[in-house]
């Protein structure tokens, strides 16, 4: 996927490096990465970060402190939906982004009976993919 017109250079390059990565990549290692292009303080990355989180082009991988692209493409961005989930191997570091709409209803309505207003929910499964558990 390419990154949208309307983004900076430096988010342009934040959001290119993380649809090249082969897994998840924290602040510091797309650092690392963009420094032949400028990049020169960790406060570079994550304002370009920011910025494409809020555009719903990157995740943030909560139990890793890391960044993953967004797997869809940008018309059909995860702001668009409702709870995003991601099946993370240990073994060999693939992330997997899925949707079920049938979760996000039911936490919906969890936090209805609740009266809990939800801004954001992710969910993190951990384990082997089936290649690392077979």
């Amino acid at each position: 996927m390419s990154a949208p017109l309307n983004l900076t250079k430096n988010q342009a390059l934040v959001f290119d490096a993380l649809t090249r990565a082969e897994g998840p990549m924290s602040a510091y290692t797309i650092l690392d990465k963009l420094r032949d292009h400028g990049f020169r303080a960790p406060l570079q990355v994550y304002r370009a970060l920011e910025k494409l989180l809020e555009l719903g082009l990157v995740h943030r991988l909560e139990s890793l402190n890391s960044f993953v692209a967004c797997s869809h493409t940008a018309e059909a961005c995860c702001r668009h939906h409702g709870t995003v989930a991601f099946a993370i191997c240990e073994s060999c570091g693939q992330v997997s982004e899925f949707h079920d709409h049938a979760i996000d209803e039911r936490l919906a309505s969890f936090a209805r009976l609740k009266g809990f207003k939800a801004e954001k929910t992710t969910i993190e499964l951990r384990g082997l993919c089936s290649a690392c558990a077979g």
